[in-house]
């Protein structure tokens, strides 16, 4: 059956959100073909007239992202490719001058030790390897059974050669919200810093860098209807941070190449757009997340991986992940996009793993329950009358 965009149910917001107005109609200059283009779309390192155009909107596009994210001042936020970057950029920008700093200062015998949850995206739990290979000592910490990572269980890990801690804000595929200020707090108080992956959380959840006080946090412009291959790093003041990305010296020196001004402009106005919704969004989706958990727990052999109380705020309030018993399930993805309905088992960038999901596993579920893992998520265009056809759905290509 030829896929009809008109028709399909997508219900897969977690690994990336469909372009919104907003961020469309704010780059629709810059797909000005022809000269013309460089009104707004020249380089924004440029002295000319199309140069200073362009880093006016890139500057503005800036200022715009810090307003919204909480942070204190604009030179805060650097514009990369994603949050893969960001991710990769913060941890080894921060541990390993860190690292630095702390031998300098003769730390005697000082071994760099770096903490991550378990439960983190591969842009996180990849740089973790990088770690080990290079000297450094590396804790995982476990979640509990619902997917949090506790404070007391950071406090247990934290020792005097911690350089960085780096827990998610959300967790993209059962959709705990942990509590990054505590977090960022304990972290603090044993000298690390403290890095998270806030992908997910955006336009969710408050998400407010100064509040956290956090000394980085790592965003992606495509999980917020924003166009791909943007994403933001921010990066606290005076927080040491070895770049990773020479060159020109653009972003401050901390990350060169010459700047996406069409997709940070775009990244703006999506963030914007999300942030001015959050309230009343994350209100309704709570209650689409509510109604679709109460359905699957009426069907047979379908059972939740978390216990998500009704209008619970612990959890995001677009993401339901449920295991269907003997079913796999890229069966069941198949079946369901047969049918008119997108889903996925698990994180977009795993998903042609046959191994059960890393987070699963941390939760300590066996192998022939996580195997028939789902993760419906929902967002901005996400209706009652979807999430009902679904519940209508899932029975049928179970049978």
């Amino acid at each position: 059956m030829a896929f009809d965009p008109s028709t399909y149910v997508y219900l897969d917001y977690a690994a990336t959100a469909p372009l919104c107005e907003e961020a469309a109609d704010a780059m629709a200059p810059f797909g000005v073909p022809g000269v013309m283009n460089l009104a707004v779309g020249g380089n924004a390192n440029s002295l000319h007239s199309p140069g200073r155009a362009a880093f006016a909107a890139f500057e503005q596009a800036r200022k715009s992202l810090a307003r919204d994210l909480g942070a204190r001042r604009p030179d805060e936020i650097i514009f990369t490719s994603g949050a893969t970057e960001a991710d990769g950029a913060a941890l080894f920008g921060i541990a390993h001058a860190a690292t630095a700093e702390r031998r300098r200062s003769g730390a005697g015998d000082f071994v760099p030790h770096v903490i991550v949850s378990a439960v983190e995206h591969d842009a996180v739990l990849a740089p973790a390897k990088r770690f080990e290979a290079q000297g450094f000592r590396v804790t995982r910490l476990k979640p509990n059974r619902q997917g949090f990572i506790e404070v007391s269980a950071l406090e247990r890990a934290l020792d005097a050669d911690t350089v960085l801690v780096s827990i998610q804000a959300a967790n993209s595929e059962v959709g705990s919200v942990h509590p990054i200020a505590e977090l960022a707090r304990a972290a603090h108080e044993a000298g690390a810093f403290f890095h998270t992956d806030a992908v997910q959380a955006l336009g969710k959840v408050p998400v407010q860098m100064e509040a956290w006080d956090v000394d980085a946090a790592s965003f992606s412009a495509h999980k917020v209807g924003g166009p791909k291959g943007v994403g933001v790093l921010y990066l606290k003041a005076r927080v040491p941070f070895e770049a990773q990305a020479l060159g020109g010296g653009q972003e401050g020196g901390r990350r060169s190449g010459t700047q996406n001004v069409a997709g940070a402009v775009g990244y703006a106005a999506a963030v914007r757009a999300v942030v001015e919704a959050q309230k009343d969004e994350a209100k309704r989706l709570r209650a689409l997340r509510d109604e679709l958990y109460a359905a699957c727990a009426r069907m047979q052999g379908v059972e939740a991986t978390v216990n998500v109380d009704r209008g619970s705020e612990q959890f995001l309030p677009n993401i339901v992940h449920v295991m269907v018993h003997g079913h796999e399930s890229e069966t069941l993805i198949l079946r369901l996009d047969a049918l008119g309905f997108g889903v996925s088992g698990g994180s977009a960038c795993a998903s042609h793993s046959l191994e059960p999901s890393h987070v699963l596993q941390a939760l300590d579920i066996d192998a022939d329950r996580a195997l028939g893992a789902l993760r419906i998520s929902m967002g901005r265009f996400t209706t009652e009358e979807d999430v009902r056809a679904f519940i209508d759905a899932l029975p049928r290509v179970m049978e």
